[in-house]
């Protein structure tokens, strides 16, 4: 298979923040993580099959937005090297108040290849104990949401009904019911 042209050009660093990146590579634009950060994402399902979602607002969406809780890993000083499973595990508990018995590695995925160059890792958090009220650290004013898997097609209409806007990543839930 033939690589495109743009494939082959070089990449160059248009502005760089402290968590984001903007490059170019021939004519392609596209944002990433900076500094090697990366994200991780947890599917956290309980022993009477809810799912534990998040919300919290979105500046870049102009809005709270429903979503699988999730975090950075390795974006804190001295933190680098940081494993993703710890961090999942971390952000389980800082975001939900929920803590796993395991933590099991499903894969890397892209939600937006095309503008975005960043992927997350996608951990199922198994055996969940319920250890505190979740909420997330300084302001990140996240909600916690305990939602049936039976009725999540129904609770995704009534968040969006209020305005909400939906992660791309609620679809790994969704997806056996899209194709009934």
């Amino acid at each position: 298979m033939t690589l495109p042209p743009d494939a082959l050009a070089p990449e160059q660093i248009m502005w760089e923040g402290k968590f984001i990146t903007a490059k170019t590579r021939g004519r392609w634009e596209f944002v990433g993580r900076a500094r090697g950060i990366r994200a991780a994402v947890i599917l956290a399902v309980d022993a009477e099959d809810h799912v534990i979602l998040v919300d919290q607002y979105r500046v870049p969406l102009g809005t709270r937005c429903l979503e699988l809780p999730a975090g950075l890993v390795g974006d804190e000083a001295g933190s680098e090297g940081e494993d993703a499973a710890n961090a999942a595990a971390r952000e389980l508990e800082e975001e939900t108040g929920y803590r796993a018995g395991t933590m099991e590695h499903v894969g890397e995925f892209h939600s937006s290849p095309g503008m975005v160059s960043e992927s997350f890792t996608l951990f199922r958090a198994r055996d969940l104990v319920k250890i505190g009220d979740g909420g997330g650290v300084d302001e990140e004013n996240i909600l916690v949401h305990r939602v049936p898997l039976s009725g999540l097609a129904e609770a995704i209409a009534d968040f969006r009904a209020k305005g909400y806007a939906m992660d791309v990543k609620l679809l790994a839930l969704l997806g056996p019911s899209l194709l009934a």
